[in-house]
């Protein structure tokens, strides 16, 4: 067994979760502190959330895509 190469997708596995649960935890701060009345302007917060949420959306599909068989064709 290649034990490099196990090591090296445990790795890579690991800080890719590590980055999706950070992005979306920041998303989910940046919500609350839109949601913040005292905020002059909610509206660029809530736009960075949107994008922390997005690029969690795309890792998710990429993960997706790399698994499923069919869509590697």
């Amino acid at each position: 067994m290649k034990w490099l190469e196990l090591l090296l997708v445990a790795g890579v596995t690991l800080v890719s979760a590590v980055t999706v649960v950070v992005l979306y935890s920041l998303g989910v701060r940046l919500t609350a502190i839109a949601g913040d009345v005292q905020q002059k302007s909610p509206a660029l917060f809530k736009s960075l959330a949107y994008v922390c949420f997005g690029i969690c959306g795309l890792a998710v599909l990429f993960g997706i895509y790399l698994i499923v068989p069919y869509f590697g064709k």
